[in-house]
């Protein structure tokens, strides 16, 4: 298994791995990973969008994205991306998001993908803190990142009705640099 940059003949690929995750969101063993009701089972042309600009565009400028796949052969067992926060002066900061294919799911393999990032960021970009989103429901993610060191700075509560139930939304921080 590889952990690499990914490369614009790559996404189709990538859509095709984010489309079977997006099958499994909330399924009966698998929890809530996204914030879509469960018959939503496509990614839609404005997602698809934005990882296609964003990774043509430079690290810093608004829109950018990077994206990493952990790859073994042709066949991508998960992935992790950064990307621009939409807010100005935010230029130090970079927003995370990342996905492993059920099959590879509690291996280590999630792990792997945030400590790649992390090591890439300290040494590649000027970043000084790692930010995510994830929904307080999926509780096997929450206690990954927050064994990788990632705090909670904020909460909102009822953030999404998906499928007539209440979910929320945690903030979650990392510095890049321990002082």
């Amino acid at each position: 298994m590889e952990i690499r940059l990914a490369q614009q003949e790559d996404l189709p690929g990538f859509f095709e791995y984010l489309a079977r995750q997006l099958q499994e969101n909330g399924s009966k063993n698998t929890a809530l990973f996204h914030p879509l009701s469960r018959d939503q089972l496509e990614l839609s042309e404005a997602m698809k969008s934005r990882f296609r600009d964003g990774m043509d565009k430079e690290v810093g400028e608004a829109g950018w994205r990077q994206i990493w796949l952990a790859v073994e052969g042709e066949c991508i067992l998960g992935h992790i991306d950064l990307r621009h926060h939409d807010e100005p002066n935010t230029q130090h900061r970079a927003l995370l998001g990342m996905g492993v294919d059920s099959q590879c799911r509690g291996q280590g393999l999630g792990k792997k993908l945030i400590r790649y990032v992390m090591d890439w960021a300290a040494t590649h970009s000027a970043f000084e803190y790692l930010d995510l989103w994830v929904l307080s429901s999926n509780a096997p993610a929450c206690r990954l990142y927050e064994r990788e060191g990632f705090t909670q700075c904020a909460s909102i509560s009822d953030m999404y009705r998906i499928d007539g139930r209440s979910v929320s939304y945690l903030m979650m921080t990392r510095p890049l640099h321990r002082v």
